[in-house]
């Protein structure tokens, strides 16, 4: 980690973090024994085969999942023994999702879908500067169904960030799109990385795209095998 990575604040502090799923004489180990630091304003890629447990580790960092076993903390809360309450007041406020599916309503403009996110908000960016973030001024009007998939993901996105979330996860963002689509939805992600300051881990597949980010995490079977500063 660089000297300037190192001086941030310390947002996430994962030990030993384990993760099993049991469905009746089947035990599926997703996690086994994660120690992270992430650092707020850091870009961070995770990489991995499927099944690697990426998706599990963004899931428990975002407060969908808890460990089974291990300590996670978000800054000086306890996620690891959070009740749901709690969980719920985390993702609400500190955590913005995108996925590789946009999900967004198909009868709703890009604005309004945006909209959805920042009524709920405290402190939002409005609908028109979210989308401006993200290349979509000249589509606010637009629905679903006349966007493309790099412009509906770049809707997902600019809806994640407009209620100025902390910390931005992102679940395969590309998996749907073309290499030269998933590179352009990536820049924009880095884009709210750097202009907002927000913590931003991002899956994906494809290891050209780590180039872009201040860190890379490769996970094989559960493990982080390897942490590499860029």
């Amino acid at each position: 980690m660089s000297p300037s990575a190192a001086a941030r604040e310390l947002v996430f502090r994962a030990r030993d973090v384990r993760k099993v799923y049991t469905s009746g004489a089947v035990r599926i180990e997703a996690l086994k024994g994660i120690d992270l630091d992430v650092h707020s304003g850091e870009f961070i890629v995770l990489l991995g085969a499927s099944g690697s447990g990426k998706s599990t580790l963004l899931n428990i960092l975002g407060g969908l999942d808890i460990p089974s076993s291990g300590e996670l903390r978000w800054r000086d809360h306890d996620l690891a023994r959070a009740d749901e309450r709690e969980l719920t007041r985390f993702r609400r406020e500190h955590v913005g999702f995108v996925f590789q599916f946009y999900n967004l309503i198909g009868s709703l403009t890009a604005r309004e879908n945006v909209a959805l996110v920042t009524d709920l908000a405290d402190d939002p960016l409005r609908p028109e500067d979210a989308l401006a973030m993200v290349g979509l001024s000249d589509r606010l009007d637009h629905f679903p169904a006349q966007l493309s998939g790099g412009e509906q993901q770049r809707v997902a996105i600019a809806r994640a960030v407009a209620k100025r979330p902390d910390v931005l996860l992102c679940d395969e963002p590309t998996g749907a799109l073309d290499y030269p689509t998933g590179k352009l939805v990536l820049e924009v992600i880095q884009k709210i990385n750097q202009e907002l300051g927000t913590t931003a881990l991002v899956i994906t597949h494809n290891a050209a795209i780590g180039g872009m980010a201040d860190r890379v995490l490769r996970l094989a079977d559960g493990r982080l095998v390897a942490d590499e500063q860029n």
